[in-house]
């Protein structure tokens, strides 16, 4: 059997994310970011509606910072919440989530099921990270047409950047807050 690649995974709504002829879309960059990981983290989004030839008709960045001491994957995953909660009631509109942290499409195209019909374990029986941001994800998803997919960080990808630079500077503000008045 070979390995599913990030190419020839389908969505996880199984209805697919292609739009219907005329009909607008969403892409989702997100990204995650903690000084020292452990450590004081934020998030960074980028939400583009699409019309159908691809065209930015609508764009809106996000960001925010950590209320206590956590780590990177907890942020990527923050960022991705926030992103699909932001749009508001559920509608036909395909989306694609665009995530540089490869566990999050891994997990919402392939491993969510088992995880949970496990009692939240791994495939090892270790406990899976995260749940509480697991199930919050998949509520946020819930109803919605939405593909996972991967993108390669600090590679060039426009909006992948811009969302690194949105939770990097939450980051920071999240650091300045926790050392102000030290």
């Amino acid at each position: 059997m070979t390995k599913p690649t990030y190419e020839n995974l389908p969505p996880a709504n199984a209805s697919g994310a292609q739009p219907s002829e005329g009909q607008t879309r969403i892409s989702i960059y997100s990204d995650g970011s903690s000084i020292g990981n452990p450590g004081y983290g934020g998030y960074g989004v980028v939400i583009l509606r699409l019309d159908a030839s691809g065209e930015v008709i609508k764009r809106r960045e996000i960001s925010g910072p950590a209320d206590e001491i956590t780590t990177n994957i907890r942020m990527e995953m923050t960022a991705v919440c926030v992103a699909i909660e932001s749009l508001g009631s559920v509608t036909d509109e395909p989306i694609t989530a665009h995530c540089d942290a490869n566990l999050i499409p891994n997990a919402m195209n392939l491993w969510l099921p088992n995880w949970k019909a496990r009692g939240w374990r791994k495939g090892d029986g270790k406990p899976v990270e995260n749940p509480d941001l697991w199930e919050r994800l998949e509520r946020a998803a819930k109803g919605r047409n939405i593909t996972w997919a991967w993108v390669r960080g600090h590679n060039g990808s426009e909006h992948n950047e811009r969302a690194d630079r949105l939770a990097y500077r939450a980051a920071r503000k999240a650091e300045a807050k926790a050392t102000e008045g030290r």
